[in-house]
């Protein structure tokens, strides 16, 4: 199974995706809770899987998950990255997926479609 690092600002989310990701056996190597931590642990951790959620506050110059998976794909073209969005931010998802972003998964998260788009990417 994979390695995964959870991003989102919400602590709650990551625990509740983090609980998903392990019940399909799949390991949570790390978290981070804003863009420019995801990138620092992505260069630290390697992980097979990154879930990057969209919209997190700005960080160290680092606007949001887009942000965050320019720079992550600038230092690895080969990361996988799930965006984790709300229904009604198809602009940013698709400038997401324009960033390098492999799939994304639309907010209430259920564990079958975390269970899905892992299959599609790994």
């Amino acid at each position: 199974m994979a390695t995964i690092l959870v991003v989102d600002d919400a602590r709650i989310m990551r625990m509740n995706l983090g609980k998903m990701l392990s019940s399909l056996g799949h390991e949570v190597i790390g978290e981070a809770e804003n863009g420019s931590d995801a990138i620092e642990k992505y260069k630290s951790l390697k992980p097979d899987v990154v879930t990057m959620d969209i919209t997190m506050p700005e960080q160290n110059g680092i606007k949001d998950g887009i942000d965050a998976t320019q720079h992550i794909k600038e230092f690895d073209t080969n990361a996988k990255i799930i965006m984790v969005t709300s229904h009604g931010e198809e602009e940013k998802v698709m400038k997401a997926i324009k960033a390098g972003a492999k799939n994304y998964i639309l907010k209430p998260i259920t564990i079958e479609k975390v269970k899905e788009t892992l299959e599609k990417i790994l």
